[in-house]
């Protein structure tokens, strides 16, 4: 019994130390002055912008990345083909290469003097500096996650009842959205909190391709960032707190479905 109470204690505390204690003092450093300066920060052009620009992203890219999570997930462990491993080793190469890096190359690709930067800029298409070029940084970075989280179901369900229903007359479109998609809802809900919270977080691709256009193409990340460097400590700690409530409220969400998963 007192191993088992040690053992409580060190998780409680290593959470605690690393999780809880950290948020526990970015909410004291924001409303260290009090509420009416938070409330000035949050009714900001910028910072609502940074929120509204933030949450669009995401909007964006998460959809992106579980459509492609879910097709990619199914390919690499349904079918045997030619360039299997080379397709699973780039779905993690987001997760070996740096943000930094992966925002060069998107400039050198479609920057205005990239690879189809004079052709989108006769065109009048603008990537980089842009929605589309933080989009696509956001899309790269978050990529592996909702693979990630679905291979492992579908290797673990097999393929034994969507076989049965093809037995008795079920179109392969029926067996995906009757069998698998119930089947996977559990992973799938992991990756999309993974995907959402890298998404709103990132900083180092999107600073690179942004621009850091204060009320056009600021993040909150760069929001954050931008105050801190300006000593103004309120204004970031606000972002950062609006960053994390954000983020518990993804959390919040996908805990919500989980009861209806187990009746």
């Amino acid at each position: 019994m007192t191993g088992k109470w040690v053992l409580r204690i060190v998780a409680v505390g290593y959470v605690s130390a690393l999780l809880l204690v950290p948020l526990g003092m970015i909410v004291w450093r924001t409303f260290e002055h009090g509420a009416s300066p938070v409330w000035a920060v949050l009714t900001s052009s910028d910072a609502q912008h940074a929120v509204w620009l933030s949450v669009l992203i995401a909007l964006i890219a998460v959809p992106l990345n579980t459509a492609f999570g879910v097709v990619c997930a199914l390919v690499l462990v349904r079918h045997r083909f030619p360039g299997k491993t080379l397709l699973s080793a780039f779905v993690d190469l987001p997760l070996g290469v740096s943000p930094i890096v992966v925002g060069l190359a998107l400039i050198i690709v479609y920057g205005r003097f990239g690879w189809f930067g004079p052709w989108l800029y006769e065109h009048n298409i603008q990537v980089i500096f842009a929605l589309p070029g933080m989009v696509l940084a956001t899309v790269f970075i978050s990529l592996p996650f909702v693979v990630r989280e679905v291979v492992p179901v579908l290797q673990e369900i097999g393929t034994e009842q969507e076989q049965a229903a093809s037995t008795l007359g079920a179109s392969s479109w029926q067996c995906f959205w009757r069998i698998t998609v119930p089947s996977i809802r559990a992973g799938v809900g992991y990756g999309v909190v993974l995907t959402t919270a890298r998404a709103l977080g990132e900083f180092g691709a999107v600073s690179v391709v942004s621009g850091r256009l204060i009320g056009k193409t600021e993040t909150l990340t760069l929001f954050v960032e931008d105050h801190f460097q300006q000593f103004d400590s309120t204004g970031a700690y606000t972002g950062s707190l609006v960053l994390a409530a954000l983020a518990l409220l993804t959390l919040f969400a996908m805990n919500l479905s989980r009861p209806r998963e187990e009746v």
